[in-house]
């Protein structure tokens, strides 16, 4: 087993193409860690830094705490997957698995040993005189899992090895990998853009987005607690409904968020009111999950938008409804270029919160909690800037639609459920307790 700490890793690409900034992270022994993130965020390029394919343009990788940036790749005791098996096309299955072995000039018995346990627990034992060419996509990955596999290394890399499979193999792999790794009880990063993958397989996940890291945790403390708003919209099944909103606080009495048509109170008994009422005649971002929203009949009291049905979508086992109400949607903030991501004061990571990051790094990098970058300045535009999108509200209707389209409906607005950003798309926390 082995730990890996990023300090303040950087690559820059010939060109001054920036792939990765300032990266601080760490996997535990024994971890499953997720990198998750869009297409051409940065997360290959990490998982080729930590492998020695990449070199490292400033910053340094430790592994097992011993500093790893000149080590060679044979060196590094890793093991990588990679997205489309990369096996042997010459070699035969058992071939394929026993090569890691016979490089190290293992015991020839042992080496047999070892490759039937393997392929039987991967339930590859029936394909092993064939070659590659031979096997489905599924079997071709479970192989090159068992060669990563076979000589025990001390570090998994898997680079998306899931993502040229069919949904249903997707399924079985994902099962078989989380089993494995966890029974190996080998430190493992694993990299996707599948927010599904992230959920179900992590012990921890990082977040990324244009080379910045957004947000680290466990999958229910980003999914409940996201650190900003890219990362409650990139977490969220359906569409986050993310809507521009003034904060007012009439005399004192309650805390308003004024949507221009709608308006939603919030007592002083919230636990974000102070955090929120900072911002007092100023622009935030609200995010509302379809969950979150729940049709309730005219009349009805407490919190709630109001709009005409535009359209209704089936998605077999639930309806969606679009809800015309006035509110235009505004996309989530983008880090701006060359400026790190920073951790917030409930230990997520964010842009421009300056000074929150270091006490919160220490807790979620033991013994790291380096390279931590100067405040960011705010280049993100506000709401209200141009960059709107349609103003329907997405609403979960569940397995039997409300409405017909052209309705006019009512949604009242569960307000533990909302999540609150700055306009440069950090998480607005409640006071420290």
């Amino acid at each position: 087993m082995s730990t890996v700490v990023l300090d303040s890793v950087t690559k820059v690409y010939p060109g001054g193409h920036l792939a990765v900034d300032r990266m601080s992270l760490r996997a535990e022994e024994g971890e499953l860690l997720v990198l998750l993130g869009p297409s051409g965020c940065g997360k290959s390029t990490l998982l080729r830094m930590i492998a020695g394919l990449e070199e490292i343009t400033s910053g340094d990788l430790y592994l097992d705490g011993k500093h790893a940036n000149e080590l060679a790749p044979r060196d590094r005791d890793v093991a990588m997957v990679f997205q489309n098996g990369a096996l042997y096309p010459h070699r035969t299955v058992r071939g394929n698995l026993s090569f890691p072995l016979e490089i190290a000039k293992a015991d020839p018995n042992l080496v047999r040993d070892r490759v039937v346990e393997l392929s039987r627990a991967l339930h590859i034992d029936e394909t092993l005189d064939r070659r590659p060419g031979t096997l489905s996509g599924g079997q071709r990955q479970r192989v090159a899992m068992g060669r990563a596999i076979v000589r025990q290394p001390s570090l998994f890399l898997m680079d998306e090895p899931l993502s040229n499979l069919d949904a249903g193999m997707r399924t079985e792999l994902r099962m078989e990998i989380s089993s494995l790794v966890r029974a190996l009880g080998v430190t493992t990063i694993y990299v996707t853009h599948d927010q599904v993958e992230a959920l179900t397989l992590a012990d921890r996940i990082a977040i990324m987005n244009r080379g910045v890291l957004q947000d680290v945790g466990t999958p229910g403390q980003i999914y409940n607690d996201p650190a900003t708003a890219f990362v409650a919209a990139f977490l969220s099944s359906q569409q986050l409904n993310l809507l521009a909103a003034t904060v007012r606080t009439p005399q004192n009495q309650y805390i308003s968020l004024d949507f221009g048509l709608h308006q939603i109170t919030m007592p002083w008994t919230d636990p974000r009111s102070y955090a929120v009422s900072q911002h007092t005649g100023s622009q935030i971002i609200v995010g509302i999950r379809p969950d979150a929203l729940a049709p309730i009949p005219e009349g009805a009291e407490g919190p709630h938008f109001a709009g005409r049905v535009r359209a209704l979508e089936y998605h077999g086992h639930e309806w969606l409804a679009y809800l015309e109400v006035g509110i235009p949607a505004v996309p989530a903030p983008e880090p701006a270029p060359g400026l790190n991501g920073h951790v917030n004061g409930n230990g997520h990571a964010g842009n421009g919160v300056g000074g929150r990051m270091r006490a919160v790094m220490r807790r979620l990098i033991p013994g790291g909690g380096h390279g931590d970058a100067d405040p960011a300045e705010e280049h993100t535009p506000p709401p209200g800037s141009g960059h709107h999108r349609r103003s329907d509200l997405i609403v979960r209707l569940g397995s039997r639609p409300v409405w017909r389209t052209g309705d006019f409906g009512r949604v009242a607005v569960d307000l533990s459920k909302l999540m609150l950003f700055t306009v440069q798309g950090d998480r607005i926390d409640p006071p420290r307790r």
